[in-house]
Protein backbone atom coordinates (compact mmCIF):
# COMPACT_ATOMS: atom_id res chain seq x y z
CA UNK A 1 0.00 0.00 0.00
CA UNK A 2 1.23 3.92 -0.75
CA UNK A 3 1.51 6.02 1.83
CA UNK A 4 -1.03 8.92 1.77
CA UNK A 5 1.95 10.75 2.44
CA UNK A 6 3.98 10.19 -0.50
CA UNK A 7 2.43 11.10 -3.45
CA UNK A 8 5.49 10.88 -5.62
CA UNK A 9 5.79 7.28 -4.87
CA UNK A 10 2.31 6.71 -5.65
CA UNK A 11 2.25 8.71 -8.82
CA UNK A 12 5.40 6.50 -9.79
CA UNK A 13 3.17 3.30 -8.96
CA UNK A 14 0.34 4.39 -11.33
CA UNK A 15 2.83 5.39 -14.22
CA UNK A 16 3.81 1.44 -14.50
CA UNK A 17 6.14 0.42 -11.64
CA UNK A 18 3.03 -2.03 -10.46
CA UNK A 19 1.08 -2.64 -13.60
CA UNK A 20 -2.57 -4.34 -13.13
CA UNK A 21 -2.28 -8.38 -13.72
CA UNK A 22 -4.96 -8.23 -16.23
CA UNK A 23 -5.06 -5.37 -18.31
CA UNK A 24 -8.56 -4.39 -19.16
CA UNK A 25 -8.30 -5.06 -23.03
CA UNK A 26 -7.25 -8.23 -22.22
CA UNK A 27 -9.96 -9.09 -19.55
CA UNK A 28 -12.51 -7.99 -21.94
CA UNK A 29 -11.23 -10.14 -24.44
CA UNK A 30 -10.85 -13.29 -22.47
CA UNK A 31 -14.57 -12.66 -20.62
CA UNK A 32 -15.89 -12.72 -24.23
CA UNK A 33 -13.58 -15.73 -25.08
CA UNK A 34 -15.10 -17.58 -22.47
CA UNK A 35 -18.61 -16.37 -23.19
CA UNK A 36 -18.31 -17.45 -26.82
CA UNK A 37 -16.75 -21.28 -25.47
CA UNK A 38 -19.70 -21.43 -23.19
CA UNK A 39 -23.12 -20.26 -25.55
CA UNK A 40 -23.91 -21.48 -29.26
CA UNK A 41 -23.04 -19.51 -31.68
CA UNK A 42 -24.96 -16.31 -32.93
CA UNK A 43 -25.99 -16.68 -36.53
CA UNK A 44 -23.61 -13.75 -37.59
CA UNK A 45 -20.41 -15.40 -36.07
CA UNK A 46 -21.90 -18.94 -37.30
CA UNK A 47 -22.05 -17.77 -40.75
CA UNK A 48 -18.62 -16.30 -40.77
CA UNK A 49 -17.19 -19.58 -39.56
CA UNK A 50 -18.85 -21.31 -42.00
CA UNK A 51 -17.36 -19.19 -44.82
CA UNK A 52 -13.78 -19.57 -43.62
CA UNK A 53 -14.04 -22.94 -42.73
CA UNK A 54 -15.32 -23.81 -46.42
CA UNK A 55 -12.71 -21.71 -48.26
CA UNK A 56 -10.25 -23.86 -45.82
CA UNK A 57 -11.77 -27.18 -46.72
CA UNK A 58 -11.36 -26.31 -50.74
CA UNK A 59 -7.82 -25.52 -49.71
CA UNK A 60 -7.32 -29.03 -47.94
CA UNK A 61 -8.30 -30.70 -50.97
CA UNK A 62 -7.01 -28.76 -53.56
CA UNK A 63 -3.38 -29.07 -52.15
CA UNK A 64 -2.09 -32.09 -52.72
CA UNK A 65 -3.64 -32.22 -55.58
CA UNK A 66 -2.40 -29.28 -56.91
CA UNK A 67 1.42 -30.74 -55.96
CA UNK A 68 0.80 -34.24 -56.52
CA UNK A 69 1.88 -35.46 -52.95
CA UNK A 70 1.77 -39.14 -52.27
CA UNK A 71 -0.50 -40.43 -50.00
CA UNK A 72 0.78 -40.97 -46.69
CA UNK A 73 1.14 -44.30 -44.36
CA UNK A 74 -2.36 -44.13 -42.26
CA UNK A 75 -0.83 -45.28 -39.22
CA UNK A 76 1.45 -41.90 -39.62
CA UNK A 77 -1.62 -39.71 -40.40
CA UNK A 78 -3.58 -41.42 -37.58
CA UNK A 79 -1.10 -40.81 -34.94
CA UNK A 80 -0.33 -36.91 -36.21
CA UNK A 81 -3.72 -36.37 -35.58
CA UNK A 82 -4.48 -37.94 -32.40
CA UNK A 83 -0.98 -36.10 -31.46
CA UNK A 84 -2.28 -32.71 -33.12
CA UNK A 85 -5.89 -33.30 -30.97
CA UNK A 86 -3.77 -34.17 -27.53
CA UNK A 87 -1.71 -30.91 -27.94
CA UNK A 88 -4.76 -28.67 -29.13
CA UNK A 89 -6.49 -29.43 -25.10
CA UNK A 90 -3.17 -27.35 -24.04
CA UNK A 91 -5.08 -23.92 -23.88
CA UNK A 92 -2.59 -21.51 -22.73
CA UNK A 93 -3.34 -18.05 -21.93
CA UNK A 94 -0.81 -15.59 -23.22
CA UNK A 95 -1.72 -12.09 -22.46
CA UNK A 96 -5.18 -11.40 -23.92
CA UNK A 97 -4.59 -14.12 -26.07
CA UNK A 98 -4.93 -17.67 -26.34
CA UNK A 99 -2.07 -20.24 -27.56
CA UNK A 100 -1.46 -24.07 -27.84
CA UNK A 101 1.65 -26.50 -28.16
CA UNK A 102 1.02 -27.16 -31.76
CA UNK A 103 4.09 -26.43 -32.98
CA UNK A 104 5.63 -29.23 -31.50
CA UNK A 105 3.27 -31.48 -33.69
CA UNK A 106 2.94 -29.16 -36.69
CA UNK A 107 6.45 -28.90 -37.51
CA UNK A 108 6.67 -32.60 -37.54
CA UNK A 109 3.66 -32.71 -39.74
CA UNK A 110 5.29 -30.79 -42.60
CA UNK A 111 8.26 -33.18 -43.10
CA UNK A 112 7.45 -37.00 -42.38
CA UNK A 113 4.45 -35.86 -44.81
CA UNK A 114 4.52 -34.09 -48.46
CA UNK A 115 4.13 -30.89 -46.52
CA UNK A 116 1.36 -30.29 -48.78
CA UNK A 117 -0.97 -33.03 -46.33
CA UNK A 118 -0.16 -30.47 -43.34
CA UNK A 119 -3.82 -28.72 -43.71
CA UNK A 120 -5.60 -31.25 -44.03
CA UNK A 121 -3.90 -33.16 -40.47
CA UNK A 122 -4.33 -29.87 -38.97
CA UNK A 123 -7.58 -29.45 -39.55
CA UNK A 124 -8.60 -32.83 -38.39
CA UNK A 125 -6.65 -32.80 -35.89
CA UNK A 126 -8.18 -29.61 -34.35
CA UNK A 127 -11.50 -31.18 -35.13
CA UNK A 128 -10.97 -34.05 -33.19
CA UNK A 129 -9.81 -32.30 -30.39
CA UNK A 130 -13.03 -30.40 -30.17
CA UNK A 131 -15.73 -33.23 -30.44
CA UNK A 132 -15.94 -33.80 -26.71
CA UNK A 133 -16.89 -30.31 -25.99
CA UNK A 134 -19.11 -30.18 -28.71
CA UNK A 135 -21.11 -33.58 -27.40
CA UNK A 136 -20.89 -31.97 -24.09
CA UNK A 137 -22.29 -28.27 -24.77
CA UNK A 138 -24.31 -29.23 -27.67
CA UNK A 139 -22.55 -27.06 -29.82
CA UNK A 140 -21.68 -28.14 -33.13
CA UNK A 141 -20.90 -24.62 -34.21
CA UNK A 142 -17.40 -25.17 -32.50
CA UNK A 143 -16.39 -27.41 -35.15
CA UNK A 144 -16.66 -24.70 -37.97
CA UNK A 145 -14.11 -22.68 -35.40
CA UNK A 146 -11.99 -25.69 -34.89
CA UNK A 147 -11.73 -25.92 -38.85
CA UNK A 148 -11.11 -22.15 -39.16
CA UNK A 149 -8.75 -22.23 -36.42
CA UNK A 150 -6.07 -24.14 -39.19
CA UNK A 151 -5.79 -21.35 -41.29
CA UNK A 152 -2.02 -21.10 -39.66
CA UNK A 153 -0.86 -24.27 -41.56
CA UNK A 154 -1.96 -22.94 -44.92
CA UNK A 155 1.35 -20.50 -45.41
CA UNK A 156 3.78 -23.25 -44.42
CA UNK A 157 2.36 -25.94 -46.54
CA UNK A 158 2.09 -23.61 -49.40
CA UNK A 159 5.98 -22.44 -49.00
CA UNK A 160 7.79 -25.93 -48.29
CA UNK A 161 5.87 -27.31 -51.27
CA UNK A 162 6.49 -24.58 -53.37
CA UNK A 163 10.16 -25.02 -52.25
CA UNK A 164 10.17 -28.80 -52.86
CA UNK A 165 10.95 -29.11 -49.10
CA UNK A 166 9.93 -32.80 -47.76
CA UNK A 167 13.13 -33.48 -45.26
CA UNK A 168 14.65 -31.01 -42.55
CA UNK A 169 18.01 -29.19 -43.30
CA UNK A 170 19.51 -26.47 -41.67
CA UNK A 171 20.45 -25.20 -45.52
CA UNK A 172 16.56 -24.63 -46.36
CA UNK A 173 16.63 -22.30 -42.93
CA UNK A 174 15.80 -19.23 -45.48
CA UNK A 175 13.05 -20.93 -46.37
CA UNK A 176 12.23 -22.06 -42.56
CA UNK A 177 11.97 -18.61 -41.85
CA UNK A 178 9.60 -17.52 -44.36
CA UNK A 179 7.36 -20.37 -44.02
CA UNK A 180 7.43 -19.02 -40.20
CA UNK A 181 6.59 -15.63 -41.37
CA UNK A 182 3.77 -16.87 -43.81
CA UNK A 183 2.30 -19.10 -41.05
CA UNK A 184 2.11 -15.79 -38.89
CA UNK A 185 0.79 -13.91 -41.55
CA UNK A 186 -2.04 -16.15 -42.41
CA UNK A 187 -2.71 -16.65 -39.19
CA UNK A 188 -2.94 -13.33 -38.28
CA UNK A 189 -5.10 -11.87 -41.04
CA UNK A 190 -7.52 -14.79 -40.87
CA UNK A 191 -7.99 -14.49 -37.12
CA UNK A 192 -8.49 -10.48 -36.96
CA UNK A 193 -10.92 -10.79 -40.27
CA UNK A 194 -12.85 -13.38 -38.31
CA UNK A 195 -13.17 -11.31 -34.66
CA UNK A 196 -13.51 -7.76 -37.03
CA UNK A 197 -16.96 -9.13 -38.33
CA UNK A 198 -17.93 -11.23 -35.49
CA UNK A 199 -17.54 -9.15 -32.74
CA UNK A 200 -16.31 -5.74 -34.25
CA UNK A 201 -12.73 -5.40 -32.53
CA UNK A 202 -10.81 -3.31 -34.42
CA UNK A 203 -7.87 -4.76 -35.97
CA UNK A 204 -5.05 -2.23 -33.99
CA UNK A 205 -6.52 -4.35 -30.59
CA UNK A 206 -5.34 -7.18 -31.91
CA UNK A 207 -2.12 -6.60 -33.10
CA UNK A 208 -1.19 -5.52 -29.92
CA UNK A 209 -2.62 -8.56 -28.24
CA UNK A 210 -1.12 -11.31 -30.15
CA UNK A 211 3.00 -10.47 -29.81
CA UNK A 212 3.26 -12.78 -26.78
CA UNK A 213 1.34 -15.65 -28.88
CA UNK A 214 3.47 -15.68 -31.68
CA UNK A 215 6.59 -15.55 -29.19
CA UNK A 216 5.71 -19.20 -27.70
CA UNK A 217 5.36 -20.34 -30.81
CA UNK A 218 8.44 -19.28 -32.01
CA UNK A 219 10.27 -20.37 -28.67
CA UNK A 220 8.44 -23.69 -29.40
CA UNK A 221 9.52 -24.45 -33.23
CA UNK A 222 13.24 -25.07 -32.99
CA UNK A 223 11.42 -27.96 -30.30
CA UNK A 224 9.60 -29.22 -33.28
CA UNK A 225 12.10 -28.80 -35.89
CA UNK A 226 14.47 -31.08 -33.46
CA UNK A 227 11.65 -33.57 -33.27
CA UNK A 228 11.04 -33.42 -37.30
CA UNK A 229 15.18 -34.50 -37.72
CA UNK A 230 14.42 -37.36 -35.45
CA UNK A 231 11.18 -38.57 -37.53
CA UNK A 232 13.39 -38.87 -40.70
CA UNK A 233 14.88 -42.56 -39.14
CA UNK A 234 11.40 -43.20 -36.83
CA UNK A 235 8.03 -41.57 -37.67
CA UNK A 236 6.27 -41.76 -34.97
CA UNK A 237 9.56 -40.46 -32.83
CA UNK A 238 7.75 -36.91 -32.67
CA UNK A 239 5.58 -38.61 -29.93
CA UNK A 240 8.57 -38.06 -27.68
CA UNK A 241 7.86 -34.04 -27.61
CA UNK A 242 4.20 -34.64 -26.37
CA UNK A 243 5.10 -35.09 -22.46
CA UNK A 244 6.55 -31.21 -22.73
CA UNK A 245 2.95 -30.42 -23.71
CA UNK A 246 1.66 -32.26 -20.91
CA UNK A 247 4.20 -30.33 -18.70
CA UNK A 248 2.35 -27.16 -20.50
CA UNK A 249 -1.04 -27.90 -19.55
CA UNK A 250 -0.02 -28.01 -16.01
CA UNK A 251 0.59 -24.36 -16.44
CA UNK A 252 -2.00 -23.77 -18.35
CA UNK A 253 -4.20 -24.82 -15.53
CA UNK A 254 -2.56 -22.56 -12.85
CA UNK A 255 -1.95 -19.60 -14.92
CA UNK A 256 -6.12 -20.21 -16.11
CA UNK A 257 -6.92 -20.42 -12.00
CA UNK A 258 -4.88 -17.13 -11.85
CA UNK A 259 -6.52 -15.26 -14.86
CA UNK A 260 -9.80 -15.86 -13.34
CA UNK A 261 -9.21 -14.69 -9.81
CA UNK A 262 -7.77 -11.66 -11.23
CA UNK A 263 -11.23 -11.10 -13.66
CA UNK A 264 -13.59 -11.80 -10.12
CA UNK A 265 -11.18 -9.42 -8.19
CA UNK A 266 -11.41 -6.41 -11.01
CA UNK A 267 -15.26 -7.65 -10.49
CA UNK A 268 -15.49 -6.82 -6.67
CA UNK A 269 -13.23 -3.82 -7.22
CA UNK A 270 -15.84 -2.47 -9.89
CA UNK A 271 -18.68 -3.66 -7.17
CA UNK A 272 -17.11 -1.70 -4.33
CA UNK A 273 -16.32 1.66 -6.39
CA UNK A 274 -20.26 1.47 -7.54
CA UNK A 275 -21.55 1.00 -3.90
CA UNK A 276 -19.15 3.71 -2.82
CA UNK A 277 -20.53 5.71 -5.72
CA UNK A 278 -24.14 4.94 -3.88
CA UNK A 279 -22.65 5.99 -0.79
CA UNK A 280 -22.22 9.25 -2.17
CA UNK A 281 -25.38 9.52 -3.34
CA UNK A 282 -27.07 8.83 -0.17
CA UNK A 283 -24.74 10.80 2.16
CA UNK A 284 -25.14 13.61 -0.34
CA UNK A 285 -27.49 14.21 -3.70
CA UNK A 286 -25.69 17.04 -4.62
CA UNK A 287 -22.35 15.30 -4.72
CA UNK A 288 -23.39 11.96 -6.16
CA UNK A 289 -25.16 13.08 -9.01
CA UNK A 290 -22.94 15.50 -9.99
CA UNK A 291 -20.54 12.66 -9.96
CA UNK A 292 -22.71 11.35 -12.63
CA UNK A 293 -22.47 13.72 -14.68
CA UNK A 294 -18.58 14.45 -14.12
CA UNK A 295 -18.20 10.31 -15.21
CA UNK A 296 -20.03 10.83 -18.56
CA UNK A 297 -18.31 14.06 -19.95
CA UNK A 298 -14.82 12.69 -18.49
CA UNK A 299 -15.32 9.24 -20.63
CA UNK A 300 -16.07 10.85 -23.75
CA UNK A 301 -12.95 13.16 -23.47
CA UNK A 302 -11.18 9.99 -22.86
CA UNK A 303 -12.16 8.49 -25.69
CA UNK A 304 -11.19 11.46 -27.57
CA UNK A 305 -7.80 11.04 -26.38
CA UNK A 306 -8.05 7.84 -27.52
CA UNK A 307 -6.83 6.40 -23.53
CA UNK A 308 -6.37 2.47 -23.10
CA UNK A 309 -8.84 0.52 -21.63
CA UNK A 310 -6.28 0.60 -18.35
CA UNK A 311 -6.43 3.98 -18.04
CA UNK A 312 -10.00 4.61 -19.54
CA UNK A 313 -10.98 2.84 -16.39
CA UNK A 314 -8.99 4.75 -13.95
CA UNK A 315 -11.11 7.89 -15.49
CA UNK A 316 -14.63 6.22 -15.18
CA UNK A 317 -13.66 5.37 -11.47
CA UNK A 318 -11.46 8.51 -10.16
CA UNK A 319 -14.91 10.54 -11.92
CA UNK A 320 -17.17 8.45 -9.96
CA UNK A 321 -15.21 8.68 -6.62
CA UNK A 322 -13.38 12.14 -6.91
CA UNK A 323 -15.71 13.40 -4.24
CA UNK A 324 -15.80 10.29 -2.18
CA UNK A 325 -13.64 11.95 0.63
CA UNK A 326 -16.15 14.07 0.94
CA UNK A 327 -18.07 11.34 3.50
CA UNK A 328 -15.54 12.64 6.38
CA UNK A 329 -16.09 16.20 5.70
CA UNK A 330 -18.87 17.53 8.35
CA UNK A 331 -22.22 18.37 6.61
CA UNK A 332 -22.46 21.89 7.58
CA UNK A 333 -19.23 22.62 5.42
CA UNK A 334 -20.52 20.41 2.39
CA UNK A 335 -24.06 22.14 2.67
CA UNK A 336 -22.93 25.80 3.89
CA UNK A 337 -24.65 28.29 1.54
CA UNK A 338 -22.31 30.97 1.31
CA UNK A 339 -18.46 31.36 1.29
CA UNK A 340 -16.11 29.58 3.24
CA UNK A 341 -13.96 30.90 6.45
CA UNK A 342 -9.81 29.99 5.99
CA UNK A 343 -10.71 26.82 8.50
CA UNK A 344 -13.51 25.75 6.69
CA UNK A 345 -12.10 25.99 3.47
CA UNK A 346 -8.65 23.89 4.84
CA UNK A 347 -10.85 20.86 5.89
CA UNK A 348 -12.97 20.65 2.82
CA UNK A 349 -9.33 21.01 0.77
CA UNK A 350 -8.53 17.82 2.73
CA UNK A 351 -11.50 15.78 0.90
CA UNK A 352 -9.04 14.53 -1.64
CA UNK A 353 -6.73 13.09 0.81
CA UNK A 354 -9.27 11.28 2.78
CA UNK A 355 -10.46 9.94 -0.72
CA UNK A 356 -7.39 8.03 -1.42
CA UNK A 357 -7.16 6.85 2.71
CA UNK A 358 -10.62 5.21 2.32
CA UNK A 359 -9.08 4.23 -1.71
CA UNK A 360 -6.05 2.67 -0.09
CA UNK A 361 -7.85 0.75 2.72
CA UNK A 362 -9.85 -1.26 0.13
CA UNK A 363 -6.41 -1.59 -2.00
CA UNK A 364 -5.71 -3.62 -4.93
CA UNK A 365 -6.93 -1.23 -8.21
CA UNK A 366 -8.80 0.90 -6.49
CA UNK A 367 -5.05 2.29 -4.63
CA UNK A 368 -4.46 3.57 -8.26
CA UNK A 369 -8.20 5.32 -8.76
CA UNK A 370 -7.20 6.35 -4.74
CA UNK A 371 -4.04 8.46 -6.67
CA UNK A 372 -6.38 10.19 -9.27
CA UNK A 373 -8.73 11.12 -6.79
CA UNK A 374 -5.83 13.10 -4.58
CA UNK A 375 -5.04 14.69 -7.75
CA UNK A 376 -8.05 15.59 -8.99
CA UNK A 377 -7.79 18.82 -7.76
CA UNK A 378 -4.60 19.85 -9.09
CA UNK A 379 -3.49 21.95 -11.78
CA UNK A 380 -1.17 22.32 -14.56
CA UNK A 381 0.51 25.59 -13.28
CA UNK A 382 0.93 23.70 -9.63
CA UNK A 383 -1.29 26.09 -7.68
CA UNK A 384 -3.85 23.65 -6.61
CA UNK A 385 -4.17 21.25 -3.71
CA UNK A 386 -3.41 19.12 -1.58
CA UNK A 387 0.26 18.67 -3.15
CA UNK A 388 1.27 21.37 -5.62
CA UNK A 389 2.20 19.21 -8.07
CA UNK A 390 2.42 20.78 -11.51
CA UNK A 391 2.11 19.67 -15.17
CA UNK A 392 2.52 15.94 -16.23
CA UNK A 393 3.20 15.04 -12.66
CA UNK A 394 -0.29 15.42 -12.37
CA UNK A 395 -1.99 11.91 -13.52
CA UNK A 396 -3.54 12.09 -16.75
CA UNK A 397 -6.54 10.64 -15.58
CA UNK A 398 -6.77 13.14 -12.98
CA UNK A 399 -6.36 16.16 -15.22
CA UNK A 400 -8.92 14.40 -17.75
CA UNK A 401 -11.63 14.41 -14.14
CA UNK A 402 -10.10 18.06 -13.30
CA UNK A 403 -11.73 19.75 -16.73
CA UNK A 404 -15.10 17.46 -16.51
CA UNK A 405 -15.56 18.39 -12.77
CA UNK A 406 -15.38 22.14 -13.25
CA UNK A 407 -17.90 22.19 -17.01
CA UNK A 408 -20.35 19.78 -14.63
CA UNK A 409 -19.55 22.77 -11.97
CA UNK A 410 -20.38 25.82 -14.61
CA UNK A 411 -23.15 24.29 -16.34
CA UNK A 412 -25.34 23.43 -12.92
CA UNK A 413 -27.19 25.36 -10.16
CA UNK A 414 -26.73 25.40 -7.11
CA UNK A 415 -28.56 27.54 -4.25
CA UNK A 416 -25.60 30.55 -4.45
CA UNK A 417 -25.09 30.26 -7.59
CA UNK A 418 -27.26 30.06 -11.18
CA UNK A 419 -26.06 27.15 -13.74
CA UNK A 420 -24.32 28.70 -16.67
CA UNK A 421 -24.36 27.79 -20.55
CA UNK A 422 -22.68 25.36 -22.18
CA UNK A 423 -20.86 28.18 -24.06
CA UNK A 424 -19.72 30.26 -21.26
CA UNK A 425 -18.31 26.84 -19.38
CA UNK A 426 -16.58 25.82 -22.93
CA UNK A 427 -15.01 29.73 -22.99
CA UNK A 428 -14.21 29.15 -19.13
CA UNK A 429 -12.35 25.79 -19.94
CA UNK A 430 -10.45 27.93 -22.92
CA UNK A 431 -9.00 30.96 -20.36
CA UNK A 432 -8.04 28.74 -18.18
CA UNK A 433 -6.15 26.45 -20.38
CA UNK A 434 -2.40 25.94 -19.25
CA UNK A 435 -3.36 27.80 -15.89
CA UNK A 436 -5.52 25.57 -14.27
CA UNK A 437 -6.08 22.86 -16.98
CA UNK A 438 -3.97 20.50 -19.22
CA UNK A 439 -4.46 22.48 -22.80
CA UNK A 440 -4.39 18.82 -24.46
CA UNK A 441 -7.25 17.74 -22.22
CA UNK A 442 -9.32 21.12 -22.97
CA UNK A 443 -8.88 20.37 -27.06
CA UNK A 444 -10.46 17.22 -26.72
CA UNK A 445 -13.44 18.47 -24.38
CA UNK A 446 -14.24 21.26 -26.22
CA UNK A 447 -14.02 19.16 -29.65
CA UNK A 448 -15.79 16.77 -27.51
CA UNK A 449 -18.97 19.16 -26.16
CA UNK A 450 -19.18 20.99 -29.47
CA UNK A 451 -20.06 18.29 -31.38
CA UNK A 452 -23.90 17.89 -32.74
CA UNK A 453 -24.21 14.84 -30.63
CA UNK A 454 -25.17 14.79 -26.85
CA UNK A 455 -23.45 18.12 -25.10
CA UNK A 456 -25.02 19.01 -21.71
CA UNK A 457 -24.30 17.21 -18.68
CA UNK A 458 -27.73 15.57 -18.68
CA UNK A 459 -27.64 14.18 -22.42
CA UNK A 460 -23.96 13.22 -21.56
CA UNK A 461 -25.35 11.47 -18.08
CA UNK A 462 -28.60 9.40 -20.31
CA UNK A 463 -25.94 8.57 -23.22
CA UNK A 464 -23.24 7.03 -20.53
CA UNK A 465 -25.97 5.09 -18.72
CA UNK A 466 -25.43 6.82 -15.41
CA UNK A 467 -27.54 8.03 -12.29
CA UNK A 468 -29.74 5.55 -13.45
CA UNK A 469 -33.04 5.29 -16.13
CA UNK A 470 -34.42 9.46 -15.54
CA UNK A 471 -31.29 10.29 -17.83
CA UNK A 472 -32.74 13.90 -18.02
CA UNK A 473 -32.75 15.02 -14.56
CA UNK A 474 -30.64 18.01 -13.63
CA UNK A 475 -27.44 17.56 -12.31
CA UNK A 476 -26.32 19.61 -9.70
CA UNK A 477 -22.60 20.94 -8.28
CA UNK A 478 -21.33 22.55 -5.06
CA UNK A 479 -18.20 23.16 -7.32
CA UNK A 480 -17.10 26.33 -8.96
CA UNK A 481 -13.79 27.07 -10.55
CA UNK A 482 -10.73 27.31 -9.09
CA UNK A 483 -9.81 30.83 -10.30
CA UNK A 484 -13.20 31.99 -9.48
CA UNK A 485 -12.70 34.86 -7.19
CA UNK A 486 -16.26 34.67 -5.72
CA UNK A 487 -16.52 31.39 -4.78
CA UNK A 488 -14.44 28.82 -3.50
CA UNK A 489 -13.80 25.18 -5.03
CA UNK A 490 -14.15 22.33 -3.33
Amino acid sequence: MVSVRDPKAALSRLRGSARPHLSGAAERLVVTANERRRNPAERREAHVEAAFAAVLVAIVVGLPLAFDAPLPDTGVVVALIVALAVASRVEFDVGAGVTYPLQLVFVPVLFVLHPAWAPFVVATGLVLGRLGDVVRDRNPERLLVAIGNSWFAVGPALVLSIGDVTAPALEHWPLYLLALATQFAGDTATGMAREWLVLGLPPRLQLRMIGLVFLVDILLTPIGLLAALVAQDEPLAFLLVLPLAGLLAIFARERAARIDQAIELSKAYRGTALLLGDVISDDDEYTGEHSYGVIALALQIADEMGLDEDERRLVEFGALLHDVGKIAVPKEIINKAGRLDDEEWAVMKQHTVYGQQMLDKVGGSMTDVGVVVRGSHERWDGMGYPDGIAGEDVPRAARIVSVADTFSAITTTRSYRKAQSPEAAIAELRRCAGTQFDPQVVDAAVTVLQRPAPSTPAELLSLASYGGSDGARETRSPHALVEDQVEQPF
